[in-house]
């Protein structure tokens, strides 16, 4: 998935966070956001896809979109930084999650 925006979508703060992207081929995906690091000065979304059976997390790139009232959520290619973001995510919720 590459750059992604937000779909209008509101939620009480006592329920879940999740939120419904829309991909560069115009296909809607829904996620459970499990957490946002701050790292490097930089905003990441850790989400977990609902219609995805693995438990393996997304993390994407939280950037002000152009509609003040909306993010974009946008793919982060390099590797080493996804591992150190998510290596912050696990030190986080060491215990709460299993990361086996």
């Amino acid at each position: 998935m590459s750059d992604m925006e937000k779909d209008i979508e509101e939620f009480d703060e006592d329920e879940a966070n999740y939120i419904t992207l829309t991909d560069d081929d115009g296909n809607d995906i829904s996620f459970e956001i499990l957490d946002t690091i701050e790292y490097k000065d930089r905003l990441f979304a850790v989400m977990l896809p609902f219609d995805d059976e693995s438990d393996e997390v997304v993390i994407l790139e939280i950037l002000p979109g152009e509609d003040p009232e909306f993010d974009d959520f946008v793919s982060v290619e390099d590797e080493e930084l996804l591992n150190e973001v998510f290596e912050e995510f696990k030190n986080k919720y060491e215990g709460e999650f299993d990361f086996a």
